[in-house]
């Protein structure tokens, strides 16, 4: 009999065993990309915001080391829990929680693939304290659940409506689905202070990402709620007033420089978040600002002068 796993609800991958594998191939292809500083070697075992984060930084230290760095020293994940949920469709995911040798947080490293015939990649890394993992719920057998982006989802908003929310509330100051006083408030009063000053002012657009590049994943929490890990884009132009150059220069910014820097300066962005929602009945979640953030990793990527 051959099950579909674009239909059927099965485990998304076959054993915690392959699980392993997975992670241990993605470290040696990860190691192997920044002891030789090539971006390409990237997209063999990463994906999405992650990769392009790891291509940006590899670029901007291939341009200060041309050589490579064959010295780089090697990044090792150990204690792997491994969560693997069942799911209908692509992509497919599981998380693997680990633990790293660059510090004590646990490392969330949140693996898809696309399809059957297709490589499994590292899309997301979330960087929490130890204990402050949610629990995910799972079934008699050990596997989770994936919460679909969108439809009935049973909790206090869609993942797949996340990242949108979350760009509207840069934009607009409009709380939302997320917790007042949270991160996001804190990043516009950041924003704020670089609004206008006496050498420039700056402009933000904040779009928000979904599949298929970007994919909203989502697994079942104990409770009812969910972990979400979504993508978001942002772009911060700095334009100077008349007399003013603009100007770049810390080392990794320079790199990634193109264009003239004349009046303007324009920063892109990536950020990878990880979020606790609610469940939909929970007390105060219906339009209630109960999401939460739990880690938000962002990253420069391009730097365009003007």
């Amino acid at each position: 009999m051959t099950v579909h796993g674009e239909r059927a609800l099965i485990p998304s991958v076959s054993s915690r065993a392959e699980a392993a594998k997975v992670l241990d191939s993605f470290t040696d292809g990860y190691n192997k990309a920044y002891r030789t500083l090539d971006p390409a070697l990237v997209d063999r075992v990463e994906g999405g915001a992650l990769a392009e984060i790891a291509k940006a930084d590899l670029a901007a230290q291939r341009a200060a080391t041309p050589g490579g760095n064959p010295g780089y020293p090697a990044l090792k994940l150990r204690d792997a829990r491994f969560t693997i949920p069942k799911a209908a469709g692509w992509p497919k995911f599981f998380v693997a929680d680990t633990l790293s040798n660059r510090d004590r947080n646990r490392w969330l490293v949140v693996f898809t693939r696309d399809g059957a015939r297709e490589p499994w990649k590292a899309s997301y890394l979330t960087l929490l304290a130890a204990g402050k993992v949610p629990e995910f719920a799972v079934d008699k057998d050990g596997y989770a659940e994936a919460v679909p982006a969108s439809g009935d989802t049973g909790t206090a908003v869609a993942p797949g409506a996340l990242s949108r929310a979350y760009t509207e509330y840069l934009r607009t100051g409009n709380n939302g689905p997320f917790l007042p006083g949270g991160q996001p408030a804190q990043l516009r009063e950041e924003r704020a202070q670089l609004a206008r000053t006496p050498t420039f002012w700056t402009e933000y657009i904040d779009t928000p990402d979904k599949a298929p590049d970007f994919p909203p994943l989502a697994l079942r929490t104990v409770g009812g709620g969910a972990m979400v890990f979504f993508t978001a884009h942002h772009r911060e132009k700095r334009t100077m007033v008349k007399g003013v150059r603009p100007s770049v220069t810390e080392p990794r910014t320079k790199a990634l420089l193109k264009g003239d820097l004349k009046q303007a300066v324009t920063y892109t962005r990536v950020s990878e978040s990880a979020v606790r929602v609610p469940a939909q009945e929970a007390p105060g979640a219906d339009g209630g600002a109960r999401t939460v953030f739990l880690n938000r990793i962002e990253s420069l990527t391009a730097v365009k002068g003007e």
